[in-house]
C-alpha cells in the first residue's frame, strides 16, 4: 500500500471542518485510505443503503452512528441536505467524511448546499514521488519558495521514465506486469467506471455517442480546445459537445487549462487547452503500448506534455503555495506549455522530450521574461541528466531532468 499525499491533507481537514469531501476518479485510492480510518462505513453502491437515503435523506443521516464516512455520494446527492441539517444542529469537526468520484459540489442539484460547512479535498492517481515512497516532497512549494535551488535530480533510468508514463498513476495498474493485462484494464476502466460515472451525473441518452467522443478527444490532449471541430468530427452538437466535456470534467478524467493573459501582451489566445488526466489512460486510448511505440509515435511530445500536466497538477493540489497553472499562447505564435503564477511570483515551463537541450528551446520564455514586470523563473524539462543553467544577468533560465518528479 502506498503512502498518499492526501492523507495528511486529510487529517488537519477532519480537525476543522464538520464535513470533508474526498473527491477525485474511480480507482484512484479514496476508499483504501478512508477505510484506514476508524470510522463508521456506509457506500451507496450498496442498493439498500442508496434506497434508504433517497427515501429520507434526514432520517437517514439522523440515524447513522458518528463519525461517519460516506462512500460514491455522487450516487445520492440528496442526502447532502441531510448532512446540512444534521450539522447545523450539533457542530462537531471530523462528523462526516464523504467520498465522491465525480464533483458532487459542482451538481445543479448540490450546488451551494453545504457552503460553509465542508472542505473539499481533490485526490489524483498517484504521483511518482508517492510511488518512490517520497509523499512529502512537493516540487511546487520547492520551486516557490527556494527556487531551483530547492530542486535536486534522482538517478531514475530513462526507461524507467517511460515505463512510468506508460502505466500512469492508477493504484491497480501498478501491480499488473503483463501488455495484455493492463490493456484489460484500461478497456475495463473505461467501460465500467468512467460509464458508470458519466450516468450519475447528467443525462446520458447515447453511450455510444459518448465512448466515441472520449475516443476523439484522446488524441487531442495538449491541444487548443475547438468545440466546433470536435462536434463536427463526432457527429454530435455543440451544445452535446459541452454538455460531455462537462461530464467528463466532473468525473476527472479530462482537464480544462485556462490560457494566460496580462497586462504584457494583449493578443494571446483565450482558448483552454484540453487535457487527459492520465498519461497511461491517454497512450493507452493512444493505442501505445510499449517504449518503442512512444518513440515512433506522432503524439510523443503530446505525451510527455501530458506526464508533466498530470504531475504538475498533483503537486498542485497538494501544494501549501497553491499557485494557478495557465497555458500561454499569443497570436504570433508564441507559446509556453505551463505557467505557474502565485503573487508577484511566475515560473514559467516549457517540457521536451529529447536528451539534449539548446539555447532555442528557451526562446519563448526568454521574450515572456524581456516583457513582464515580475522576475519570472524560466524552465524547460528534458529527457537528459542534469540540471543546466540557460540563463542571462537578467533573467533566470535552467533545464531540469524529468527525473526531479520521480
Amino acid at each position: 500500500m502506498f503512502t498518499r499525499t492526501a492523507t495528511s491533507i486529510l487529517n488537519e481537514a477532519l480537525a476543522i471542518s464538520p464535513a470533508v469531501l474526498l473527491s477525485g476518479a474511480r480507482q484512484v485510492g479514496k476508499s483504501t485510505l478512508c477505510l484506514s480510518k476508524d470510522r463508521q462505513y456506509r457506500v451507496f453502491d450498496d442498493l439498500s443503503e442508496r434506497e434508504a437515503a433517497l427515501n429520507d435523506n434526514i432520517g437517514y443521516i439522523a440515524s447513522l452512528p458518528k463519525p461517519i464516512t460516506l462512500d460514491e455520494i455522487q450516487k445520492v446527492p440528496e442526502v447532502l441536505e441531510g448532512i446540512k441539517i444534521d450539522i447545523d444542529k450539533k457542530r462537531i469537526n471530523g462528523t462526516f467524511l464523504l467520498t465522491g468520484s465525480a464533483n458532487v459540489l459542482d451538481m445543479k442539484k448540490t450546488k451551494d448546499t453545504l457552503a460553509g460547512r465542508i472542505i473539499e479535498i481533490l485526490m489524483w492517481p498517484l504521483s511518482q514521488k508517492e510511488l518512490n515512497n517520497k509523499h512529502e516532497e512537493n516540487i511546487i512549494d520547492l520551486l516557490f519558495s527556494k527556487g531551483i535551488d530547492g530542486i535536486s535530480t534522482t538517478d531514475t533510468p530513462y526507461e524507467m521514465i517511460l515505463e512510468a508514463i506508460l502505466n500512469g498513476g492508477y493504484p491497480e495498474i501498478q501491480r499488473i506486469k503483463s501488455v495484455r493485462g493492463k490493456a484489460l484494464w484500461f478497456n475495463s476502466y473505461i467501460s465500467t467506471y468512467v460509464e458508470r460515472d458519466i450516468r450519475d451525473v447528467g443525462e446520458l441518452r447515447d453511450i455510444s455517442a459518448f465512448i466515441k467522443f472520449f475516443n476523439i478527444i484522446a488524441p487531442r490532449s495538449c491541444s487548443l480546445l475547438n468545440k466546433s471541430d470536435l462536434a463536427s468530427d463526432s457527429t454530435i452538437s455543440e451544445p452535446t459537445v459541452n454538455n460531455y466535456l462537462s461530464m467528463l470534467e466532473m468525473i476527472y478524467q479530462i482537464s480544462l487549462l485556462r490560457a494566460y493573459s496580462s497586462n504584457v501582451s494583449k493578443r494571446f489566445i483565450k482558448s483552454p487547452k484540453l487535457f487527459m488526466t492520465d498519461s497511461g489512460v491517454f497512450t493507452h486510448l493512444l493505442g501505445i503500448t510499449s517504449i518503442e511505440e512512444i518513440h515512433e509515435s506522432n503524439h510523443k511530445g503530446d505525451i510527455f506534455e501530458t506526464f508533466v500536466y498530470t504531475e504538475l497538477i498533483k503537486h498542485i493540489s497538494y501544494s501549501m503555495m497553491q499557485p494557478a497553472i495557465y497555458h500561454y499562447r499569443t497570436d504570433d505564435k508564441k507559446e509556453i506549455d505551463f505557467i505557474l503564477e502565485k503573487g508577484d511570483k511566475i515560473i514559467a515551463i516549457e517540457v521536451k522530450a529529447s536528451h539534449t537541450v539548446k539555447k532555442e528551446d528557451f526562446k519563448h520564455i526568454a521574450d515572456f521574461q524581456s516583457k513582464a514586470k515580475q522576475n519570472i523563473l524560466g524552465l524547460v524539462l528534458y529527457s537528459g541528466e542534469h540540471i543546466l543553467p540557460f540563463g542571462d544577468e537578467t533573467s533566470k533560465r535552467y533545464a531540469l531532468p524529468l527525473s526531479i518528479f520521480f
